[in-house]
């Protein structure tokens, strides 16, 4: 029977505003004064459910107590009680009960036989615990099964698939996943038990739009692959096999039934060495090989000979010890790479770096934590990169801007200025062509100065003192009690600045808070002391013939 929406939603009220009006009659409610859970798990179930069905009438709705039950002095206990049965007859049809049930999250238990990846969809994603639609994605309708069988009357199954760490060991009947899951276009298996390629082949062979696959941290070191099995994978792009310990071997059966592939990766695999094939995968464009054991350049052109048109190459965390090639070799080694990733690698020689500038298309690159950088600055590692990588736009991450290139091409050559001739690389010549024989750089201290000496006058002495500029008017005052023998209070400075001093004359320092180094004290400055019971009108000039008997020596 078809039920429009306005009619599902009126049924459902019936229902729930008859059961909770025959509930309001029972002794449970007059001994808990609270809704069972059995009531809201229902209004929940009805709420969700998509299709629930109803019957065409309800009998009428009473929620008031009978009177007879008002002052009839029966204890509550003797009252005739009335279990959810009683209360499905009242709203005029059967339901199912949902007291006790709870969301069975059994996916997430390792289970020791292990588990289809159709029974683990269908629970993930069955409306108990997948109610509603996320994201792109689409709900899928299935007939009804058997009593018993795991198959649910409607799973929500989002576009991207998520199901790492489920236990899974095989793929379960393949119709069943051609329905669920012909409009999944990724899906995550990392971290399962999958140990058998066929198993594999089944579950992608099953899903027409799949394009990303993740098969992280499966005991794949030992499977072996059927040519025909990897056909399974032609239209994947996107494959990762990390920590996988899968051999050369099955990559390259893998590789020749794999025409789309761009990205793959290859991490935390322990490979020590690349096995040589005669396949060419031509349409990768990136390559992660990090976290293994790769040591000499050699293994390095295997894989540029695998991958002719490779765009990006991250090898961080490999134990590379130098780049070893000819010019010619190098230069048709990777033609189409644009960035390069070598963080922790073990290169040691300015040559190494100079080495990628063969690679004709390389404007990318990212170097941290090799031997060679480890005894400069942060500034000196990337001004030296930068200067010796012409056509670098971003290193380590950061664009590299036309000014910090300039910047950084005379500071390198301002850097070997003192080298003998013998030692200068070649990058220094070119750039002294460009930029000329550079004078080094004036040593310019900027920094404020903390200190100065200045000559202290007072009624015709003369000390030398060395005197803070940090402190304020009036802690000199107190610096200088001991020097004039007048108290702070009692004593009067005059600043004079012996270049300006002609012009100007003597300017009183009058704000006890002003810090001294805003005056700007030089060496060789005077300050004139001047008692208080002096006028102030016109202060004395210093005499310039009195000199200091005894400098002072503690600075003040």
């Amino acid at each position: 029977m078809n039920v429009t929406p306005s009619q599902h939603s009126w049924c459902c009220c019936a229902v729930l505003t008859t059961l909770t009006a025959a509930y309001l009659r029972s002794d449970e409610f007059w001994g808990a004064q609270l809704f069972p859970s059995s009531v809201l798990s229902l209004s929940y179930c009805l709420s969700v459910s998509p299709s629930p069905p109803v019957s065409p009438s309800f009998p009428a709705l009473d929620c008031n107590l009978p009177s007879s039950q008002e002052n009839t002095g029966v204890p509550h206990s003797h009252r005739p009680e009335k279990n959810i049965t009683d209360l499905e007859k009242e709203a005029g049809r059967e339901i199912e009960t949902v007291t006790d049930r709870e969301p069975q999250r059994d996916w997430e238990m390792e289970q020791v036989g292990g588990r289809s990846f159709m029974e683990v969809i269908s629970e993930k994603y069955s409306p108990e615990n997948f109610p509603y639609r996320r994201g792109p994605g689409m709900g899928i309708v299935v007939p009804a099964g058997p009593q018993g069988s795991p198959m649910k009357d409607r799973l929500n199954l989002p576009s991207i698939l998520v199901l790492n760490s489920c236990c899974i060991t095989s793929a379960g009947d393949e119709g069943e996943i051609a329905a669920f899951c012909a409009h999944v276009c990724e899906l995550d298996l990392s971290d399962n038990k999958l140990e058998d390629w066929h198993e594999i082949s089944k579950i992608v062979s099953s899903i027409p739009h799949l394009y990303f696959l993740n098969l992280t941290t499966n005991p794949l070191s030992q499977a072996v692959l059927d040519p025909s099995c990897s056909k399974a994978l032609v239209r994947v792009r996107r494959l990762v096999l990390n920590n996988t310990k899968v051999s050369w071997e099955t990559l390259h059966t893998l590789l020749a039934e794999m025409p789309q592939l761009e990205q793959l990766f290859l991490c935390l695999n322990g490979y020590d060495t690349v096995s040589h094939s005669s396949v060419r995968c031509s349409s990768l464009r990136l390559l992660h090989i990090t976290d293994n054991n790769l040591q000499d350049w050699s293994e390095v052109c295997k894989v540029g000979a695998m991958f002719p048109c490779l765009d990006t190459l991250v090898m961080a965390n490999n134990h590379l010890s130098s780049i070893r090639g000819s010019e010619e070799t190098l230069s048709r080694l990777f033609p189409c790479l644009h960035h390069i990733n070598l963080h922790n690698s073990g290169l040691n020689s300015w040559g190494d770096i100079e080495k990628l500038n063969l690679f004709p298309k390389l404007d990318e690159v990212r170097l941290k934590g090799i031997p060679l950088l480890q005894n400069y600055t942060n500034t000196e590692r990337r001004n030296l990169i930068i200067a010796r990588l012409p056509s670098v736009t971003m290193l380590n991450g950061s664009d590299v801007t036309d000014g910090e290139r300039e910047d950084a091409e005379r500071f390198f050559i301002r850097h070997y200025l003192d080298f003998p001739e013998e030692e200068l690389p070649c990058r220094y010549h070119e750039l002294v062509t460009k930029y000329g024989k550079l004078a080094p750089l004036a040593e310019v201290d900027l920094r404020p100065r903390c200190h100065a000496k200045v000559e202290v006058h007072c009624e015709g002495k003369v000390e030398i003192v060395s005197i803070r500029l940090d402190q304020t008017v009036s802690g000199l005052k107190k610096r200088l009690r001991s020097v004039v023998q007048l108290s702070p209070n009692s004593m009067r400075l005059y600043y004079i600045d012996k270049e300006l001093s002609c012009p100007f004359g003597p300017e009183e320092m009058k704000y006890s808070t002003r810090a001294l180094h805003s005056y700007s004290i030089k060496d060789g400055d005077e300050i004139l002391v001047v008692p208080k019971s002096r006028p102030q009108s016109t202060p004395p000039a210093p005499s310039s013939s009195s000199s200091s008997s005894t400098p002072l020596s503690p600075s003040l």
